[in-house]
């Protein structure tokens, strides 16, 4: 199938669109990420132990996590009824002013116990926004452009996530820069999360000049649509569900290790400045925004599954030479360090929007991509942070982080494994000849 020259500008604002609705809601959830991993434990969770002061504040993190699979469930379901631009328009509002809010949440210091609550409360719904995205935007991109170009239109999404954090991170360095620490830690932090304002407005901007996907448009005019996908998800392709689940959980793994877990690492073991690792994740997630989509184009040409192989076992390696690089303290090793996992990271992530979709029917692609995210999101990326604080704080050494980084690539790879090796045709326009 060739994209018509009438259908290119289309294409290109759905592809704009995709990236940079994805980029706001991962930079209100990067911003968040960081923040938790350098200034909302003291502010929220004020404790004389700063590792339980850490431990709750990843609590928070994790509850963005879990809140997922609900946003999964609600809004994947709607994407299979009521189309994909609707629903994408609802998922930013609510991450959007989720993120908002928290920039105007009291402290402990004068609210007590009751700002934890609020601030897991909107942590909660940005998880919700966060996992109705996903499917939508991967799907908003890649069914107006050619199926056989699948791998490269879909990673428009998945460069969001980098370009996020990458936002995030700079902000929060700026902030950090030009402020005193005790100006950031008054109210500096909140500049962060209160710029999310103008960066969904421009978002639902962009969004609301959007059409439909030729893809929905012709399930709605043959009268496929779905009345439950997501019991017809369980019940018609529970191995596409289960492939979905287990391919993305060491990815999730290994970019929580590497754009959070690490801040922690450097700063209370290593005894680093907080802005050195910053800085190393900035370097890696820059070169992710040019990473992702070469790699999700070069899984249109070579296998997906065959570079989801490789990436996985990268993966599954790397930590174990990373962490005697960053024991130098050298900001030079830690930067490539973390530059070379979150490279691994985008091949994984640049394929993987396609090689997940590509394993449901047309019909059922935005429940049961939604689910796959969302569910996977919660054993693989929610816990890691409190997995890995615990176990290094248990066992004292690094070698446990990586080894349960490494158990994650086998549960991966076993759902590469079990992916289709043939990919799902998108249907045909009504009356189209065979």
């Amino acid at each position: 199938m060739t994209v018509p020259s009438t259908d290119r500008k289309s294409l290109r604002r759905a592809f704009v669109a995709s990236l940079s609705g994805t980029t706001l809601e991962y930079y209100d959830f990067a911003v968040y990420s960081v923040a938790s991993a350098t200034i909302l434990g003291k502010l929220f969770f004020p404790s004389s132990d700063e590792l339980a002061s850490t431990m709750l504040a990843f609590s928070t993190y994790a509850v963005g996590y879990v809140s997922r699979p609900l946003g999964g469930f609600l809004f994947g379901r709607l994407g299979d009824i009521l189309g994909r631009k609707q629903v994408l328009v609802f998922t930013l509002l609510l991450t959007g002013v989720a993120t908002f809010l928290i920039g105007v949440l009291p402290t402990h210091a004068t609210f007590g116990a009751g700002a934890a609550i609020l601030l897991v409360l909107l942590r909660f719904a940005q998880g919700v926004g966060v996992g109705g995205e996903w499917g939508g935007a991967v799907l908003l991109s890649s069914e107006f452009g050619d199926p056989k170009r699948r791998g490269f239109w879909a990673s428009a999404a998945q460069i969001g996530p980098p370009a996020g954090t990458l936002l995030a991170n700079g902000v929060l360095t700026l902030l950090g820069v030009v402020l005193t620490k005790a100006q950031f830690e008054s109210w500096g932090w909140r500049i962060a999360f209160l710029l999310s304002a103008v960066l969904v407005l421009f978002g639902l901007w962009l969004r609301m000049r959007l059409e439909e996907t030729p893809v929905f448009q012709r399930i709605a005019e043959r009268g496929e649509r779905p009345k439950a996908p997501v019991r017809e998800v369980v019940r018609e392709e529970p191995r596409a569900l289960i492939t979905g689940i287990l391919v993305r959980i060491c990815p999730d793994v290994l970019y929580s290790l590497f754009t959070v877990f690490v801040l922690t690492y450097m700063t209370t073991q290593l005894g680093l400045p907080k802005n050195q690792g910053t800085l190393a994740v900035m370097i890696g997630s820059a070169c992710q925004l040019f990473l992702m989509p070469a790699f999700g184009a070069l899984s249109d040409r070579i296998s997906r599954r065959t570079l989801y192989l490789v990436g996985t076992v990268a993966a599954a390696v790397w930590p174990f030479l990373f962490f005697p690089l960053a024991n130098t303290r050298s900001i030079a090793a830690i930067i490539v360090g973390v530059v070379v996992a979150l490279a691994i990271h985008a091949l994984l992530y640049g394929p993987q929007a396609a090689l997940i979709t590509e394993q449901f029917s047309a019909r059922l692609r935005y429940t049961g991509s939604s689910l796959a995210y969302t569910l996977a999101g919660v054993v693989g990326g929610a816990i890691a942070p409190l997995v890995f604080t615990a176990l290094l704080a248990g066992f004292g050494t690094w070698v446990v982080v990586a080894l349960y980084l490494a158990f994650t690539g086998v549960l991966t790879l076993t759902g590469v494994l079990l992916s289709r090796k043939t990919r799902v045709v998108d249907p045909e326009p009504v009356g189209a000849r065979p």
